[in-house]
């Protein structure tokens, strides 16, 4: 393929939406690799809710949709070229809107916790929205996983792909600055779902977005990721205290059930009476990340062994917070229960709370600067 199929048009509420039936104007080669798009809800205000699926030359798709820019499919093969869907989703717009647990969801404006929901930036004391608890957590009650984005076809030669755009504005959720914030997903042909964060703003603020998506690699959703082999590039992580809001401590994972420097079993120490584990239900820890954060390098890898689908995480940030779904107890997508630990998730981003701990790298963003970072989900066969 040469170019867009349709030249970078906007698929939005406020924005018209190319027919559906232009698709049908595609050559037999781009309806086998491309994108298409197709409605998949209304807002409670009358924005259409799009949803594009990537196609790349193998066969193998991703699916995102403007509400919470959010990953709601991605079908990769096993080590007999058998496919099926690698992380975990609900059926409908009204799902995702009425019970979600972020699946597949663009994180923001800062993932995770922010300890008393404030933070002082310059001198001033920044008071956010909680919803009423007691933290500020995963930029609010209505976060940016809560929002519906712009959605824009970005294909390119290394794979189809769309940038999902969003304006938040000064004081959303309590967070200062206008900020416009653009993430690209990509599937290249060579089955790398690639993310690509860019961000502005008018006045200083924090910011650390991530990617939420709940994977397993079985490709069976009602199985649990127990067998999962996992392995994460960090010797130390932030440790936290019992109200799992972190305390400042880069802790050795050495001696530790969260030492994952070599491949083990996601169950093996699972139930562990280790405080942290204890403390989160299972895993729900930021990795300090070996390496030079803005360097693309690998953070994580997890083999299945029965299915023989492999994942690399790679990405430019600090940190990674590897979650074993702890909380999660409900129906699923066609139906199937969903239960702990039947996925995992491996979000790339700088740590919880950075903006009351100068110790921890940065997540200012100022005007005139702009905000970089970039993550790679690979998929490949294991040994």
């Amino acid at each position: 393929m040469t170019g867009p199929i349709f030249d970078r048009r906007l698929f939005t509420g406020g924005f018209a939406a190319l027919p559906l039936s232009a698709c049908a104007t595609m050559s037999p080669r781009s309806a086998a690799a491309g994108v298409a798009v197709s409605d998949f809800g209304m807002t409670a205000t009358g924005e259409p809710v799009r949803l594009f699926t990537l196609t790349n030359r193998a066969g193998h798709s991703a699916k995102i949709m403007t509400w919470g820019a959010a990953l709601t499919s991605l079908v990769m093969p096993d080590r007999s070229d058998a496919l099926a869907d690698v992380v975990l989703g609900l059926d409908s717009y009204d799902d995702y809107v009425a019970r979600s647990r972020n699946f597949g969801a663009t994180i923001g404006r800062y993932a995770g916790r922010i300890a008393g929901g404030q933070f002082e930036l310059d001198g001033r004391i920044v008071h956010l929205e909680t919803g009423g608890g007691a933290h500020s957590s995963h930029g609010g009650p209505v976060g940016f996983s809560k929002r519906n984005w712009t959605g824009r076809l970005d294909e390119t030669l290394e794979g189809p792909g769309v940038s999902m755009t969003l304006v938040s504005a000064d004081g959303d959720q309590g967070f200062p600055g206008k900020l416009v914030i653009t993430v690209t997903y990509r599937l290249t042909h060579d089955d790398r779902l690639t993310l690509a964060f860019e961000a502005t703003t008018n006045r200083p603020t924090v910011l650390n977005p991530t990617h939420h998506s709940y994977f397993n690699l079985s490709g069976a959703p009602g199985r649990l990721v127990l067998d999962h082999v996992v392995t994460i590039d960090a010797d130390e992580f932030t440790a936290f205290g019992p109200d799992k809001i972190v305390t400042g401590e880069l802790r050795p994972v050495a001696g530790t059930p969260l030492d994952f420097r070599r491949p083990k079993t996601l169950g093996r120490d699972l139930a562990t009476p280790d405080e942290q584990v204890r403390i989160g239900g299972g895993y729900d820890h930021n990795f300090v990340l070996r390496g030079e954060p803005c360097v693309l390098r690998r953070a994580a890898r997890v083999d299945h062994p029965e299915s023989g689908r492999r994942m690399e995480l790679w990405t430019t940030e600090p940190g990674v917070q590897f979650y074993t779904a702890n909380a999660v107890e409900m129906i699923g997508r066609d139906g199937v229960p969903y239960h702990p630990h039947c996925g995992l998730c491996l979000e790339p981003q700088h740590y919880q709370n950075s903006p009351n701990r100068p110790e921890f790298p940065i997540t200012v963003l100022r005007p005139g600067a702009t905000y970089h970072s970039t993550s790679e989900y690979r998929f490949g066969r294991a040994d």
